[in-house]
């Protein structure tokens, strides 16, 4: 199963598990909840499904490595409680909470949420100590004599043995108690989350090409070598932070998170090229309207993989500009209704100074996203976009201050003249990437006609997910055109044999 069907069987399961019957019950017992355990490879995602479920099932999370754990932070430490029995006294060993469970309740405590996921990593590595508690936890939901909340589900993972020496094999007893879904690694379905996490272009380019080195581990006499998703995503977060800040991306980079050597110098090597192909070929101008002859003439000559290389660059060019308009889109709309609400608030009677409760929806804005970063729900975008608004509602408060407006009347007028300039560079963004958009196709058009290249770029924009959304909310007509006239779905299947083969 790859990552993508996982993340859907898991979100399955967190609805099923917590729909109640007609009493408010939990339909499926406690008892017959079993907890899932994912089997995959390190690096492939799997804490990053459990971030992505516990927000979209709108539920908590609590994550913990159990190998980071010893029997007493687990279980709870010994203390003697005195008890009667009987009508006589006895000192009988008890323990405190395990920390595990305390962390889930004080979840709860933090966030209100009083359903989640409690996601223990690495769950087959636990020592010799730790191994009963591990039973103990599978088939009862509990650490020592402390059960997991009600409402708390229970996912595991842990990594097949060739990938880690400390893997302890499961019994049948512990494997008839979960619910193991085997996970394997997948270039397609990595790839439609690379595009909406940002992965730089030229890595989600170079494993087009070279998918087999999306994910490889080997064993040699020399040592261990491999490459994992995790790794292409942390590289990607380093090559962007190095081109914002002019640092040299080596190949001595490269190989401290591609730590397989003929991998890690062949990207490197590509690296260097996709960057020179940016410059021959003039992306930026291209996405302005500025196609030359030369550059038909040159990518109609070119190999196939350097046309790949440069329908990556456009993408990715795209991508950036899909984005931003993503976000700009989440931002004016939440925008608009904090100001919304500010509006109503000014005109009732003793409401208080309009200054004032815009910085009291500043901070109730902060306190939304303190709240989705400790339920384990927040995303780079939640994040970008809470932050945005509270810069501005930060503004326009200062703004109404620096002029001395009090009176609800004219403090509308100011405040809605800075929107307005909002949504005018809102308006001229969408325009700008429309065009942009319609440029490449212009592009593409000439170089290619309807051929293997067209049919890739219209798949990409096809399930690229900030292209989808722009595409959906303001249209193109060229990717109509071209969406309608290529049988781009079974065309691709054909490039992307090609691919390999190259």
């Amino acid at each position: 199963m790859n990552i993508k069907r996982a993340k859907e069987e898991i979100k399955n399961t967190v609805k099923a598990y917590l729909a109640k019957d007609e009493y408010g019950n939990y339909r499926i017992p406690n008892l017959r909840q079993r907890p899932i355990l994912l089997i995959g490879p390190p690096g492939i995602g799997k804490t990053q499904i459990m971030e992505q479920v516990a927000g979209e099932c709108k539920v908590a999370l609590v994550a913990y490595t159990i190998t980071h754990h010893t029997r007493q932070s687990a279980v709870g430490l010994p203390f003697i409680q005195k008890k009667v029995y009987d009508g006589r006294e006895y000192s009988v060993t008890e323990y405190t909470m395990s920390e595990i469970i305390a962390s889930v309740y004080d979840k709860i405590e933090l966030t209100g949420l009083k359903e989640g996921i409690l996601f223990i990593d690495e769950i087959n590595c636990v020592s010799e100590t730790l191994a009963p508690t591990m039973l103990q936890f599978l088939q009862y939901k509990s650490f020592g004599n402390k059960k997991i909340p009600e409402g708390w589900i229970i996912i595991t993972a842990g990594n097949p043995p060739e990938y880690n020496r400390s893997v302890r094999d499961f019994d049948t007893v512990t494997l008839d108690r979960v619910r193991k879904i085997d996970i394997e690694p997948d270039l397609a379905s990595w790839r439609e989350y690379a595009y909406k996490q940002g992965i730089h272009g030229s890595i989600i380019s170079y494993l087009d090409i070279r998918k087999e080195n999306f994910y490889r581990a080997e064993t040699t006499p020399d040592g261990t070598f491999f490459v994992t998703a995790r790794g292409w995503e942390d590289l990607s977060e380093m090559i962007i932070t190095c081109e914002n800040l002019n640092i040299p991306v080596t190949e001595d980079l490269v190989i401290q998170y591609i730590q397989y050597n003929s991998i890690a110098r062949d990207f490197a090597n590509y690296y260097e090229l996709y960057n020179k192909y940016k410059q021959i070929y003039s992306v930026k101008e291209i996405l302005k309207g500025n196609i030359t002859q030369n550059a038909i003439a040159k990518i109609g000559r070119a190999p196939f993989d350097e046309k790949l290389n440069v329908i990556g660059l456009l993408l990715s060019s795209l991508n950036d500009k899909f984005k931003v308009v993503y976000q700009m889109d989440l931002y004016v709309e939440r925008l608009f209704n904090c100001l919304k609400e500010w509006k109503q608030q000014i005109f009732e009677s003793e409401a208080g100074v309009p200054e004032v409760l815009l910085k009291n929806l500043m901070e109730v804005e902060e306190g939304k996203l303190t709240w989705l970063k400790e339920s384990g729900q927040s995303t780079k975008t939640d994040i970008i976009v809470s932050n945005r608004i509270g810069g501005s509602l930060k503004r326009y408060a200062e703004e109404l201050n620096n002029k001395m407006v009090k009176e609800p009347e004219r403090a509308f007028e100011v405040i809605k003249s800075l929107f307005d300039e909002e949504t005018g560079r809102h308006k001229e963004l969408i325009t700008e990437t429309g065009n942009a958009l319609e440029y490449v196709f212009e592009f593409m058009e000439t170089a290619f006609g309807e051929s293997q290249e067209m049919v890739f770029f219209v798949t990409e924009l096809t399930v690229n997910f900030y292209s989808s959304k722009f595409i959906g909310e303001y249209g193109s007509e060229m990717y109509t055109k071209y969406n309608r006239s290529l049988l781009f779905e079974e065309r691709h299947m054909d490039i992307m044999e090609e691919i390999s083969k190259l």
